[in-house]
């Protein structure tokens, strides 16, 4: 699915069901909140940090954390629609800015090797 469509889904579902947007304000501190949701999952996942729940498989946080990045994803099409970016062009034009940028950067850094 484009970045189009998931705003296009996005702006459908806050019209027929959600009522209104909240205020970017807000949107901005729901992001902070679903980001940390997923860096939690992380650091349970892939870090040092255990799960309160001794019965959480593996299987079941991936899942988790693909529900809280698909949460980061809506916030972000949500605040990208309230303020008029079309966020296919604006990854596109990035994505180029960080090639043109980083042609050689990350293949010259000796830290990146070795793990």
């Amino acid at each position: 699915m484009s970045l189009k469509k998931v705003q296009e889904q996005v702006d459908e579902w806050i019209h027929t069901i959600g009522v209104r947007y909240y205020d970017p304000l807000t949107n901005a501190a729901i992001l902070s909140e679903e980001t940390g949701e997923v860096t939690g999952l992380l650091a349970r996942i892939y870090g040092e940090q255990s799960f309160k729940e001794a019965s959480i498989t593996e299987e079941v946080a991936k899942q988790r954390l693909g529900e809280e990045l698909a949460d980061v994803l809506f916030v972000v099409a949500c605040l990208a629609n309230q303020t008029g970016i079309d966020l296919d062009n604006a990854f596109t034009k990035k994505m180029e800015k960080r090639t043109k940028r980083d042609k050689t950067r990350h293949i010259n850094n000796p830290k990146l090797y070795g793990k």
